[in-house]
């Protein structure tokens, strides 16, 4: 199969399996997903959606966010990991968002980029999920599982980013970075990883990913 043809197949065999996609992250507007993604930094999506509740009880928006202190909003989100700079990140943000913006979470990348703790790929969240703006955030599932597709070299999650948006249409990004997440999650995991059901690798997967696979499993 051509590359061409590869993507064709990923793209159609997710589309088959994901026919609606939902996002990972629970919240209820611009501000609040941008705060759950920050939060989900070096987390899980669920540890995030346990703790994301506890926080928007008592703040759901800057205005509400810049009374409670850094201190309170690092005991609120503790179990996430890296709470000291993520509350630092959420309070300063919060105070920018009301001097600059209104309160309301700007659509453009680089002004959310230039808030605090706020990198690229919190960025194209934000952009496509709250605001309909194509992106392709790259996290760990994607740039795995471009890598065991053959379809980028894995250098680097900026290198993956810019093959998938040079391999997959633009109208498709947004649904198909959240496809690919929750396949690699369900069929294509780093550990306790089975090629035999994960039919896109299988398939189309890198022959060194293969051959390897395969030697682990003689050992």
């Amino acid at each position: 199969m051509s590359k061409q043809e590869n993507v064709e197949f990923v793209i159609s065999t997710l589309n088959d399996l994901y026919p609606e996609i939902s996002i990972p992250l629970e919240h209820k507007d611009p501000y609040t997903l941008l705060i759950a993604v920050l939060m989900s930094a070096q987390s899980t999506d669920v540890r995030v959606n346990q703790i994301t509740p506890l926080l928007f009880e008592k703040a759901d928006n800057p205005y509400e966010m810049v009374k409670l202190s850094e201190e309170e909003i690092r005991e609120i989100i503790k179990p996430v990991g890296l709470s000291p700079m993520k509350s630092k990140g959420i309070y300063g943000l919060s105070k920018i968002l009301i001097e600059k913006y209104d309160g309301k979470v700007p659509q453009n990348f680089e002004a959310l980029e230039s808030l605090p703790a706020v990198g690229h790929k919190t960025a194209s969240v934000v952009m496509s999920q709250a605001f309909g703006v194509p992106a392709f955030p790259v996290d760990t599932h994607i740039h795995r599982l471009m890598y065991r597709w053959n379809l980028s070299n894995g250098k680097n999650v900026v290198q993956t980013e810019k093959d998938a948006k040079r391999l997959f249409p633009r109208e498709l990004w947004n649904d198909l970075h959240l496809q690919i997440i929750w396949y690699g999650r369900q069929y294509s995991p780093a550990r306790g990883w089975d090629l035999e059901k994960d039919i896109i690798t299988k398939k189309i997967g890198r022959k060194s990913v293969i051959e390897d696979y395969y030697k682990l499993k003689k050992s």
